[in-house]
């Protein structure tokens, strides 16, 4: 069940048919130095505030008070399967649907080559685009 929400294009960027572009480049994760650095050294943690903090919107339609809190079960459940080399999965996934919520351009390939090749910049900006919508409401959750 989906709800209300913030702005989903804080940006105002331009939408056509297949929808719009990122808020903030795949490359621009400098953008956002400190979550850049959790996802190089702990990515688990990143997808796991990521996906919360996603889920929190899509389902209360207000910002998580805890903003995705540090280690959830599906940071535990990725980190298990980037052991195996298999994180990537439950990351394109939710690139996926974090796209879908924010009618953003792309497509499955895109989302698994991403995730697969570039995991801190991905998650860096699907962080961003998140904070984006939370900073829409202002501070009131």
């Amino acid at each position: 069940m989906s709800v209300g929400g913030g702005n989903r294009n804080a940006k105002n960027l331009p939408i056509n048919g297949d929808g719009r572009e990122w808020s903030n480049g795949l490359f621009d994760c400098f953008g956002d130095f400190g979550t850049f650095i959790v996802s190089c050294c702990l990515p688990c943690v990143t997808y796991g505030q990521v996906k919360r903090r996603y889920e929190h919107l899509n389902q209360k339609g207000y910002p998580d008070p805890e903003h995705g809190g540090f280690c959830t079960s599906d940071c535990m459940i990725n980190g298990c399967l980037a052991l195996c080399g298999c994180g990537f999965i439950m990351q394109m996934t939710t690139r996926g649907s974090l796209r879908s919520r924010y009618n953003i351009q792309g497509g499955g390939c895109g989302d698994c080559c991403t995730a697969l090749c570039c995991t801190p910049c991905e998650l860096t900006q699907e962080s961003r685009e998140l904070e984006l919508e939370e900073s829409s409401f202002g501070g009131k959750n």
